[in-house]
């Protein structure tokens, strides 16, 4: 369903299929908009609701964090849990990490449009474009750290 990057046949396409908005000549994500998939333009302060893409961008940092966070947890309460007990402090950061993609991908879906149409300029050729790869794997990443989340608040340690 989704071509591999060995498939793609320019090196300068790749970064397309990491966007969060894509089209036929540009891509878009939560760091730079990229026109004619080469004259990129990283998103900064002179971006209009720049506070809103912050946001999106600082969720999935802080998410990342958490996730990683989370393993170590589960690895350290993996050893020194006793028999029975529940992993709930790794199932409490999960289900934080899983808060912050939500969020994340939430901002991002309600004020896309928005900032695409108040920064005309930076976003002039990006109006036929659709949903990319990164922005579907956000919310996929929402669904699996919800689930993970779930399952460390459920498991317990065995012998």
């Amino acid at each position: 369903m989704f071509p591999s990057p060995g498939d793609l046949p320019d090196p300068a396409i790749r970064p397309a299929f990491q966007a969060w908005w894509v089209g036929e000549e540009f891509f878009a994500d939560i760091w730079k908009v990229c026109v004619n998939n080469t004259n990129c333009t990283e998103l900064n302060d002179s971006v209009q609701d720049f506070s809103t893409v912050q946001a999106v961008q600082a969720t999935m940092i802080l998410s990342t964090i958490l996730c990683c966070i989370a393993f170590l947890i589960f690895l350290l309460q993996l050893f020194r849990l006793k028999q029975g007990e529940r992993f709930v402090l790794t199932s409490i950061i999960q289900l934080m990490a899983c808060l912050c993609v939500m969020i994340a991908a939430s901002i991002y879906t309600d004020r896309r449009k928005d900032i695409h149409e108040k920064n005309e300029e930076l976003y002039a050729q990006t109006s036929g474009g659709s949903f990319g790869y990164s922005f579907i794997l956000a919310w996929v990443a929402f669904a699996f750290t919800f689930i993970s989340g779930l399952m460390y608040l459920i498991l317990r340690k065995r012998k």
